[in-house]
């Protein structure tokens, strides 16, 4: 009994003793282990932070390799400031002093168009409100309060963006094949805060875990930061950052202006289509069937006479469709259309199909009109410039109104990129105050349509600055009443020409009509209602919705055409609603709404 009473207590005992060591054991291994790991990322760290200088700024010097260079330390000099907002009597440093233009062609292709030539000074891109803002009443703000409510709305954002780039810029200070543990974290921060970033823009956009996220990317930033002690490097880093970053958005800014030019001056394969299928069909009709009805209209001073110079079917049919339709009296309504030889046979096509109700059409060819040459000894082609919207007869055929239309006392000219919601018989009836043009104004500064006078002309020349006010208010083309007894009383045609020719010696002005417009009809201007001409409807201008819909006539000036695919959807609407869609030339020819 008493050995079985030894046995028990012995290995009750062993059972204790194993209870307590074993997790003693265990305790003590995993320790251990732990402390292993432990020495192991302190190494790494070590050894990046105490790493020659050559192996510190192995990323940068790669970065030097591939051509990023660090810019300039000095960030701001004298004067820089105050060149930000240049002072009028300044803007004639646009020319340099042998009157050549500086940036004529960044300004030009700015504001031209496609062929007519409108060269409005595209400002800079307003927000645009939506519709339920404009319904609200807006109570002003004070700039303090509106800056102080945008930096609460986004701080959040703002400052997830900007651990983004401690965290690249960190990484960067690594070897390419470093795999440390504070790397693998960094990429892990990174990639987790980019996903939920996104694209949000402001704080509300976030979610919770995007918050989260952000707490966690400080807390790794802040071991990277105790391993980073070099300021001055990672300065150097950041510039290297910061220019590469500049370069490259510069690069892709270039890249899309190109885009957008090319795409603005190219036909698109739809209209090149319409225009080969109604050649086509008009070489097939017989003479007689090419004339168009009412042609005795053409010469009556007493009705309403629209010229529009154009090299676009659809433009055209849009300019007289819309025209038409808005008129009280479209029996009274003449049309003279004046296109080149080559789209003359499509343009009449087009109109002998589509016949403008009991309205009157006439359709000629730049061509036809020989006496240009014999009278004024002028070829119109000839202009300076490369681009083949400024290079086009059609701009400057304008002012030779009163030459083309000799019977006729008044006339309206439309640009082929305009729509008419309004009737516009009310013109002629306009007090012109024994002036020319009549036309609407663009000289208030902050409107879409702003330009100044100035910004085309050179008024560093002795010719311009001696004649000329650069204060005195500016006017559109594409809407345009002209008396043309007054013209012809004037000779404004002679005035046009001399500084035509005077613009052929030395550099007066940058490419397009416009300028000379300025100059020809200076003085001979009288300013229509803003609401009969509303502008910036081809670009990013920050038009008002309700401005357009009061407007008599609305303007697609700009590269963004209405029928072309790079226009703006939120105002193809008011163009679309004009194009004869069911036409089965459009359809053959796949232009659809």
């Amino acid at each position: 009994m008493k050995q079985v009473h030894r046995c028990t207590r012995i290995l009750i005992l062993s059972l204790l003793s194993v209870s307590v060591f074993v997790p003693i054991f265990l305790l003590s291994n995993t320790l251990r282990h732990f402390n292993s790991e432990s020495e192991e990322y302190i190494a790494d760290l070590s050894t990046i932070k105490y790493r020659t200088d050559a192996l510190k700024l192995t990323a940068i010097e790669k970065e030097e390799g591939e051509n990023i260079e660090e810019p300039p330390l000095i960030v701001y000099k004298d004067g820089d400031i105050s060149s930000v907002v240049t002072n009028t009597a300044d803007r004639s440093n646009m020319f340099d002093q042998s009157g050549n233009a500086k940036g004529s062609t960044d300004l030009s292709e700015r504001n031209g168009t496609n062929q007519d030539t409108k060269e409005d000074y595209q400002q800079i891109q307003l927000e645009k409100p939506s519709s339920e803002q404009l319904k609200q009443p807006t109570v002003p703000q004070s700039p303090d309060v509106q800056s102080q409510t945008r930096r609460v709305l986004d701080e959040k954002v703002k400052e997830m963006k900007d651990q983004l780039i401690r965290a690249k810029a960190y990484l960067k200070f690594a070897p390419p094949t470093s795999n440390s543990q504070l790397v693998r974290e960094l990429k892990l921060r990174l990639r987790e805060l980019d996903r939920a970033l996104g694209d949000s823009r402001k704080d509300s956009d976030l979610s919770r875990g995007a918050l989260q996220r952000m707490r966690a990317m400080e807390a790794t930033l802040s071991k990277a930061s105790c391993v980073y002690t070099d300021c001055p490097a990672m300065a150097t880093k950041l510039r290297s950052m910061t220019h590469n970053t500049e370069e490259r958005a510069r690069t892709l800014k270039n890249q899309v202006a190109f885009l957008l030019q090319l795409a603005g001056r190219t036909t698109p394969k739809g209209l090149h289509c319409l225009s080969m299928q109604l050649t086509t069909e008009y070489f097939a009709l017989q003479p007689k069937e090419q004339e168009y009805p009412n042609q005795q209209k053409m010469l009556d001073p007493d009705l309403y006479h629209f010229a529009v110079f154009s090299d676009n079917v659809l433009a055209c049919a849009v300019v007289v469709n819309s025209t038409i339709s808005t008129s009280r009296e479209p029996e009274k309504i003449v049309f003279h259309v004046v296109t080149d030889s080559l789209n003359l046979p499509a343009i009449s096509m087009w109109f002998l199909l589509n016949p403008p109700g009991k309205s009157a059409m006439q359709i000629q060819s730049i061509d036809s009109f020989e006496w240009l040459s014999v009278r004024y000894n002028v070829t119109l082609e000839k202009q300076n410039s490369h681009d083949l919207r400024y290079t086009s007869a059609l701009n400057h055929l304008r002012f030779y109104l009163p030459d083309m239309f000799p019977n006729l006392n008044k006339i309206l000219l439309l640009d082929h990129d305009v729509v008419v919601q309004r009737d516009l018989t009310q013109l002629w009836s306009v007090n012109m105050k024994g002036k020319v043009n009549g036309a609407v104004e663009t000289c208030q500064e902050g409107e879409p349509s702003f330009r100044r006078m100035d910004m085309f002309v050179n008024f560093s020349d002795p010719s311009i600055v001696n004649r000329f006010d650069r204060n005195s208010c500016t006017w559109a083309f594409g809407l345009n009443v002209f008396d043309l007894q007054e013209w012809r009383r004037r000779n404004l045609t002679g005035v046009y020409h001399k500084y035509l020719q005077l613009g052929y010696v030395r550099p007066l002005w940058l490419a397009g009509s416009l300028p000379l417009g300025w100059v020809t009809f200076y003085n001979y201007t009288v300013g229509l209602d803003r609401t009969w001409h509303v502008l910036g409807l081809g670009y990013e201008s920050g038009v008002r919705r309700g401005d357009i819909e009061q407007a008599a006539v609305i303007h697609f000036d700009g590269l963004m055409k209405p029928w072309l695919d790079i226009g703006l959807e939120i105002y193809k609407e008011y163009w679309r609603k004009h194009v004869n869609y069911e036409s089965h030339f459009l359809q053959q020819c796949n232009i659809h709404p």
